[in-house]
């Protein structure tokens, strides 16, 4: 028995297409009192890359119990420097020690020269950049021995120098690396605001057939220099009403999908979260029907 109660025994198997929570230290021991009725809980590698103590011994209680899916938040996919040889190495730890069904970083980077940034920063999407990024991945992939979902970023600049477009760039690493994507319907919903373009019809060109993962967050709305709307995405928040209808289109045309639901700042209650995921868990079952006739049209 682990100090939490609960048997070493871990659930096996892949993480469901059902909604999922982030894990959060005010929440483990009603997850434990409760045990709740969800698809999975996902845990920020970084918090947990101590090599023993508390933090751990809540996770594999909550691990006995439910799959687990690992999001990395600081390994600086897109840095101009080779991948942290200690970082990956800790990374590649926690992998083989919790043996999640999911593994996922950010399409960003954090570290230059000898600093550390503690943010995701966006890319150029040039020919250059690619092949550095598709370089760390495979690194990663190596490191850990399976395959990483990338999540595509939320943006507030671009760049002038960027050759393609962002869905280009995301479908040329998964041909390069066979890697997996990480779609964030939130980011989509901030940049598109931000950088004044539909996200429906990004989301028509996205790579769905790569996507593993679905992540769904509330984002903050304030006002850029010149006076006009800009989005942050800011997990504080409930997931919003166009968020909810880009991931039910999502959805409808891909099947379902793990979903999770993020909120990293501001962290509510416990049964406010049970809510979100609720809906999200409604969604899925709802769009299912639709998916299979998508499926069958484009067959056809």
């Amino acid at each position: 028995m682990t100090s939490a109660g609960l048997s070493d025994t871990r659930v096996d198997g892949p993480v469901p297409a059902r909604a999922g929570i982030g894990l959060k230290p005010q929440h483990y021991r009603d997850i434990l009192d409760s045990v709740p009725d969800l698809g999975f809980f996902e845990v920020h590698a970084e918090n947990y890359m101590g090599a023993g103590g508390p933090p751990h011994r809540w996770l594999e209680a909550i691990r006995a119990r439910y799959p687990l899916s690992l999001h990395g938040v600081a390994m600086s996919i897109g840095a101009a420097r080779p991948l942290d040889d200690d970082h990956l190495a800790r990374f590649r730890d926690l992998v083989r020690r919790y043996e999640p069904g999911l593994v996922s970083e950010h399409l960003a980077w954090s570290t230059h020269d000898t600093g550390f940034i503690n943010d995701l920063l966006p890319l150029p999407y040039t020919a250059e950049t690619l092949a550095r990024v598709c370089e760390h991945v495979d690194a990663l992939q190596a490191a850990i021995g399976r395959r990483v979902l990338i999540e595509n970023p939320s943006t507030y600049v671009r760049f002038a120098e960027s050759e393609m477009a962002e869905v280009d760039f995301l479908a040329q690493m998964v041909r390069r690396t066979g890697c997996g994507l990480l779609l964030d319907v939130n980011n989509v919903a901030v940049s598109a605001a931000n950088h004044d373009f539909d996200a429906g019809s990004y989301l028509e060109a996205f790579p769905l057939a790569a996507v593993g993962q679905i992540h769904l967050a509330g984002h903050a709305v304030t006002v850029d220099g010149d006076g006009g709307p800009l989005l942050i995405d800011a997990h504080g928040s409930p997931v919003t009403g166009d968020v909810w209808a880009l991931y039910a289109d999502v959805v409808r045309r891909c099947g379902p999908l793990p979903t999770l639901i993020e909120w990293d700042n501001d962290v509510p209650s416990w049964p406010v979260l049970l809510g979100e995921a609720a809906q999200a868990d409604a969604v899925l079952r709802q769009s299912a029907p639709a998916a299979v006739e998508v499926r069958h049209a484009a067959a056809g």
